[in-house]
């Protein structure tokens, strides 16, 4: 059993939390940040320190709050994705790693369009989903059951949670623990099925996930 974690939706004061977890075990995740997050007073030093601690730093759109499906705007891709790239600036990875906003975690053809496609292959992004929601944004005190229990049907998951001031990252200590003990390899890198594009070029089928 493999799982690659990912945090999403930070910084915020909570990041520091999760940052101080990772370390004691030695673990490396990614953090996708929200651009408009990041720019609040304070909060790039967090986003900072992930990334000195050999945090992978990834770009979730500037305001997380239009799926580009269910936009017919052609400027909203360099507005969201373009303008939240200028401010994580030198902190990104370097393969430029995206996660569109998929309300819910769902993914479904509100996920992207056709101009966000084109935004991504010109600009040469790679494109980061995910295979496991336990929702801990909403179900924050039993976030790690649902978790455990998603990882166990798959031999490789890519884990979305949330450094957000819920009270779920709480539990983080938890989950970790109850990765070792079912020896669960944690790794940094993502599972093949879940990165339909890399460095421009796409590599899996994104017709079920555009408009």
């Amino acid at each position: 059993m493999k799982v690659t974690l990912s945090f999403d939706n930070g910084p915020t004061e909570t990041t520091r939390e999760v940052l101080d977890v990772l370390a004691q075990r030695e673990i490396r995740a990614s953090f996708f940040v929200v651009g408009t997050q990041l720019a609040e007073p304070g909060m790039r030093r967090y986003t900072e320190r992930a990334a000195e601690e050999g945090h992978w730093i990834g770009n979730h759109t500037l305001t997380h709050t239009v799926q580009f499906g269910d936009s017919a705007d052609p400027g909203l891709p360099h507005r969201e994705i373009g303008s939240a790239q200028d401010l994580i600036g030198d902190l990104a990875h370097r393969d430029k790693l995206f996660r569109p906003f998929g309300g819910g975690g769902i993914l479904d053809r509100r996920l992207l369009s056709s101009p966000a496609i084109d935004y991504l292959q010109n600009h040469a992004y790679t494109c980061v989903l995910w295979n496991c929601i336990p929702h801990d944004w909403d179900r924050p005190d039993d976030w790690v059951e649902t978790c455990l229990t998603d990882i166990a049907t798959r031999p490789w998951s890519l884990v979305v949670i949330h450094d957000l001031p819920t009270g779920a990252m709480t539990h983080l200590p938890r989950f970790l623990d109850a990765l070792e003990s079912l020896g669960a390899e944690v790794a940094q890198d993502f599972p093949e099925s879940c990165v339909p594009m890399r460095n421009g070029v796409v590599t899996g089928s994104l017709d079920h996930l555009t408009a």
